[in-house]
């Protein structure tokens, strides 16, 4: 089933980018362009995102921000923490 009609993104994408790490419409929005146009799939993808455990939350709970920043590529933070390693 589309979940992004303007993209042409499915539940199945939306189902792998989050079985791959993607916790949050904004992350699947980074994969997929979902929810970046009209925004009327973000609830749909919230709802297939559920409230399932993830591990940059959990981090982030844990006050351990950098290993997010760390683990997300792509971000000038990470860029940073990888050359100081």
């Amino acid at each position: 089933m589309y979940v992004c009609s303007c993209f042409g993104v499915t539940d199945k994408q939306v189902k792998e980018h989050a079985a791959a790490g993607a916790c949050t419409p904004r992350q699947i929005a980074s994969a997929t362009k979902a929810g970046t146009d009209c925004g009327s799939c973000v609830r749909t993808i919230q709802g297939i995102l559920g409230r399932g455990a993830c591990p940059r939350r959990e981090l982030l709970e844990k006050g351990q921000g950098a290993a997010v920043l760390a683990a997300e590529p792509g971000t000038a933070r990470s860029a940073e923490l990888a050359e100081a390693a």
